[in-house]
């Protein structure tokens, strides 16, 4: 199947020819431009769109720093070094924490550029799904299963999100008051937190992006306050060799160089989620050019924020013992509440919580832009419902599942905190998993991608491809590896079940629906089809 494109003045035609050797046999299609919104730069994106056979249903309101705020909000570099802080400094300690911080962050920069080079080619709002959907269009599956582990990734990838800032909230209480919060109260306050994630995800395009905007300045902000805070009033600090060289290993295994990289894993769930710019593609001023530019900036950003964060905790904790056995729903409490005292520690917890609730809420802004993306190309049922957008131009049906998932995995937690963090657990490997299909086309199909956007590697791309698909191949694997021994029904990895489970689920939603309705990305922007013969002449 051969595509050309015919320039029109203010409209422009798509000839495609299915068969070379009948061409005769053409289709062509009308696509007129929308009309000029006085911003050449919209009217670009929204031509770059139709041309890929979409038609612009959103307002182009996202500015770099809007988009580049979905990507951080993503990644949540104060809230993901928070909450995972503890599982590097009992596997590795130090030594693993600020080496496996660097090395990963700067694999994942390389994972980044790979991913913004397709995103500057296809910038829509599929993101990775559309990437692979474009890239290998003769294998639907790829793609439909791409876009299915991805949409399930981001929604539990909200709905931990939003636990954790239930958990931040538990332990901030437990700091001012004394009080340990049951785990039904727990999950109470994770349910609160998901429906205001929908509301606010349903106000639209306007309210995420300035909320996105403002939390760049709140992670910059915050980062600089808890940095002061922790270096100023540790009543300890800690040497030099003690940050850079000191090992701990609270997991049972013998093996310090497998310990250490099962540290590592603390950095990489910390630096997921940069390519979630992609998903708000559709609703960027020059989307070709900031989109991917965000998804390099963020992960640039965050290593350097994460970094400088890493380091204060790093010299100011007091006992690794202290928070190896606290009572607090967060570990890292401890370490501030041993560190700066009880009224420093509110505050601190404090502006991670919020920085986290804002992470959250873009995790379902994604899941919401993806279930959108899906229904569009018939990969997701009930398209009507999943493709309207209210007056706010949210998709809201996505919006309102995203919240019901998280709500119903959330009880999870009441019954068993280990089967709840086994399937959050799987959320981060299904992003990696996500990664997988886009990386591996380019490194063993390097001419599939057809066109160039603003933003390429040259003769970097393939080299920069391969490195990334091993990166992402290995932490796949390291991710479902026991982090105990001996592995025991307590300290057992579930996580690689419920990654099965989702496989499952993907598998099966193809095998009795998918194949029978999903062939790829559906042309929306067809106003018309004319007389072939009379428009080939």
């Amino acid at each position: 199947m051969v595509d050309c494109w015919l320039n029109e003045g203010a409209s422009f035609s798509l000839l495609r020819v299915s068969d070379m050797s009948k061409p005769e046999e053409v289709q062509v299609f009308d696509y007129v431009n929308a009309e000029g919104s006085g911003d050449v730069n919209v009217e670009e994106s929204d031509k770059r769109l139709m041309e890929l056979g979409y038609k612009p249903e959103f307002r182009r309101e996202m500015s770099l720093f809007g988009v580049l705020g979905i990507s951080f909000c993503a990644i949540g570099i104060l809230t993901g070094s928070s909450a995972a802080f503890q599982a590097g400094l009992f596997s590795g300690g130090p030594l693993g924490l600020f080496w496996g911080w660097n090395i990963c962050s700067f694999f994942m920069l390389l994972v980044a550029l790979s991913q913004a080079e397709i995103c500057s080619a296809f910038p829509t709002m599929g993101g990775l799904y559309f990437w692979v959907a474009k890239l290998k269009p003769e294998f639907p599956v790829l793609a439909y299963c791409t876009g299915w582990i991805y949409a399930i990734a981001m929604n539990l990838t909200g709905t931990s999100g939003n636990l954790t800032v239930a958990l931040f909230m538990a332990s901030l209480a437990e700091v001012g008051s004394g009080r340990t919060l049951t785990r039904l109260e727990i999950t109470a306050i994770a349910w609160g937190i998901n429906i205001l994630s929908g509301l606010i995800n349903t106000i639209g395009t306007k309210a995420i992006g300035r909320m996105s905007t403002f939390n760049i300045w709140w992670t910059l902000g915050g980062t600089f306050v808890l940095v002061i805070t922790l270096l100023v009033k540790a009543p300890v600090k800690n040497a030099a060799e003690f940050v850079f060289t000191d090992f701990e290993n609270f997991t049972g295994w013998n093996s310090k160089g497998f310990v250490v990289l099962l540290g590592f894993l603390q950095a990489v769930y910390s630096l997921e989620g940069s390519e979630t710019a992609g998903q708000v593609a559709e609703e960027a001023v020059q989307a070709e050019f900031l989109a991917p530019m965000a998804v390099i900036g963020s992960i640039v950003g965050s290593w350097i924020i994460g970094l400088a964060y890493m380091l204060a905790l790093l010299f100011s904790v007091q006992s690794i013992n202290s928070i190896q056995s606290t009572s607090y729903a967060i570990p890292i409490a401890q370490l501030y509440y041993d560190a700066v005292g009880k009224r420093l520690t509110i505050m601190c917890l404090a502006v991670i919580c919020l920085a986290q609730f804002m992470a959250a809420v873009t995790a379902f802004t994604a899941s919401s832009r993806l279930y959108y993306a899906l229904a569009r190309d018939n990969a997701f049922p009930a398209k009507g419902a999943f493709m309207a957008l209210n007056r706010y131009q949210a998709p809201y049906v996505g919006v309102w599942l995203s919240v019901l998932i998280g709500c119903v995995i959330s009880c999870a937690y009441i019954g068993s905190v280990i089967a709840f963090n086994a399937i959050l657990s799987s959320a981060a490997i299904a992003v990696m998993l996500s990664y997988l299909q886009p990386l591996a086309i380019r490194v063993f199909w390097p001419s599939s991608l057809t066109v160039r956007g603003p933003f390429h590697l040259g003769k970097w791309s393939w080299a920069i491809n391969v490195i990334s698909l091993a990166f992402t191949s290995f932490i796949c694997v390291l991710f479902i590896l026991p982090t105990g021994f001996p592995v025991n029904k307590n300290n057992m990895n579930y996580a690689v079940v419920s990654v099965g489970g989702i496989i499952l689920i993907v598998a099966t939603t193809w095998l009795s629906w998918g194949r029978f309705h999903y062939e790829g990305p559906v042309l929306t922007n067809v106003t018309h089809a004319s007389d072939s013969n009379e428009k080939a002449t």
